[in-house]
């Protein structure tokens, strides 16, 4: 089993946290363009436990692979999970932690994953898996910085810029 964790500090409250990541169709948001995520089954504007989720996603290749989900729990702005139902891993389970923190929310991923095919999967996963599903959390964490974080992180670097400025100036 393999397993991939990725905490992310969002300047937002739980309430406005909870709301955008429990929403499904805000995935495709925070999912890279080039694996083609389209979700194919009508979604709620809040997940629940027990919702099946039928969507294609197209990462090697552009080849379409068919993915089915399954919230498995839900605990109201504390966490939810997500199983693989059907698609390219023999298992894959996805877990969504948040917690207040001063200033905002702590938003953990854990995901827990087996590949398929025994030693093929392994070598599969040691040469393109591990990296590419990196990469998609690294992005997530890149687009989640740009909804959430990106006026106080440029404000900041305004700032920053203008001290420095007028730090050289005053040497001068």
């Amino acid at each position: 089993m393999y397993q991939l964790k990725r905490t992310q500090f969002i300047q937002a409250d739980l309430q406005t946290c909870w709301k955008y990541f429990s929403a499904p169709a805000n995935l495709h948001t925070i999912t890279p363009n080039y694996i083609d995520f389209r979700v194919h089954t009508s979604v709620p504007e809040e997940m629940y436990e027990g919702l099946i989720i039928r969507y294609t996603i197209r990462p090697i290749l552009r080849i379409p692979l068919t993915w089915i989900s399954e919230i498995k729990t839900v605990k109201g702005e504390t966490y939810f999970i997500d199983e693989q139902r059907k698609g390219p891993y023999k298992m894959w389970h996805h877990e969504h932690h948040f917690k207040e923190v001063e200033g905002g929310v702590e938003m953990t991923d854990i995901i827990s994953y087996i590949m398929p095919l025994g030693f093929i999967g392994k070598l599969v996963h040691w040469l393109f898996v591990r990296k590419q599903l990196e990469g998609i959390f690294d992005y997530r964490i890149k687009k989640v910085d740009e909804l959430f974080n990106v006026a106080p992180q440029v404000e900041s670097a305004l700032n920053e810029a203008a001290f420095y400025k007028i730090a050289k100036s005053r040497k001068n």
